[in-house]
């Protein structure tokens, strides 16, 4: 609350906020102060979901005025290297991203960000879902790098925010059949909700258990599978299930080291991607999302006013709901 009001650069725009998300990593940087090798070593703003209204604008901004709605990319790169060239961006190891240290992120009343990366929202899409399309553009990356088609049988492993993104963009990229799993009954339910297909809830089987189980819902195995929990038994699941010459992306992150049938996968020609957050996805997403093509309004559980950050990070930690949402302007009266 302390913080002075920043002055915006030549090319950036300050914000007034509206709508943070709490992701995991935010609620495991508070827990625990790093992810892999990114450390926490001086205080940090978290939040790195989020939309808000445009307040002021730097000298060279031309796209955006005053009181415009935006959604923000908190990926921002900081120099023309090779990754940016070619397109993908979200490599460029020197990148700014939102609350991955030494980065501060949005979840404050003002904020000042790169005016490129800053998407004016349509009047038909609210605050909210332009805070959703962070989450909702993994799915999105998460797609296309599995390939998802017309047709596609499509296994996503894990019911939790990343794993609904998923289903939601794999059901409007043309899957045919999607079957999702998770430990959790509500949250199989969810994923019912945006559009899965089958659900099977997992109790104590082995990962071929699981694969079979699969293949048995589907009438054969998965040509993709989008594997969301990060953690080693799925990720076993994932290569088993999967059909010969198929794709699994890994898009969960659990520990660095983990024990997969490789043999199993590299004999039938299984390919495993992984992926790194997204790029080019926010003029998807916005286009999506004021079509009415999708609808990720489900996806949050739960609203609290910044004053409340510390319960709602508590309730994200519990497990709660499915998106927890954040609002940060105190004269915003909308439900």
């Amino acid at each position: 609350e302390n913080r002075p009001v920043p002055e915006p650069g030549p090319n950036e725009v300050l914000l007034r906020m509206h709508s943070v998300g709490i992701c995991g990593s935010d609620v495991h940087y508070w827990q625990h102060g790093r992810i892999g090798d990114f450390v926490v070593k001086d205080p940090m703003v978290l939040g790195h979901e989020a939309s808000g209204t445009v307040v002021k604008v730097g000298s060279g901004v031309t796209h955006l005025k005053p009181g415009d709605r935006v959604a923000i990319e908190p990926g921002v790169p900081r120099e023309m290297d090779e990754f940016c060239k070619s397109g993908r961006y979200n490599l460029s190891p020197t990148i700014f991203f939102c609350a991955t240290p030494p980065d501060d992120g949005n979840l404050c009343r003002y904020y000042k960000h790169s005016a490129s990366y800053c998407y004016k929202l349509p009047d038909n899409v609210t605050f909210e879902e332009g805070a959703l399309i962070e989450p909702l553009s993994v799915g999105i990356h998460a797609c296309k790098r599995a390939g998802v088609t017309l047709g596609s049988k499509v296994f996503v492993s894990g019911s939790g925010p990343i794993g609904l993104v998923n289903v939601i963009v794999a059901k409007m990229m043309g899957a045919a059949v999607v079957v999702v799993t998770d430990l959790s009954a509500s949250r199989l339910q969810k994923a019912k909700e945006v559009g899965a297909d089958f659900t099977i809830q997992v109790k104590n089987e082995t990962p071929q258990e699981v694969a079979s189980k699969v293949g048995s819902v589907l009438g054969c195995m998965p040509e993709i599978t989008v594997e969301c929990t990060g953690v080693q038994a799925c990720i076993q699941a994932g290569i088993y299930a999967t059909r010969s010459g198929g794709t699994l992306v890994l898009v969960g992150l659990g520990p660095e080291m983990v024990t997969v049938p490789i043999v199993n996968a590299a004999v039938r020609e299984v390919d495993i991607r992984g992926i790194f957050r997204y790029c080019n996805t926010w003029p998807v997403a916005i286009a999506l999302l004021a079509s009415k093509r999708i609808n990720v309004k489900p996806l949050v559980t739960h609203r609290f006013p910044l004053e409340k950050a510390l319960e709602a990070f508590e309730t994200t930690k519990r497990g709660e709901g499915v998106k927890v949402m954040l609002k940060c302007d105190p004269t915003d009266q909308s439900p």
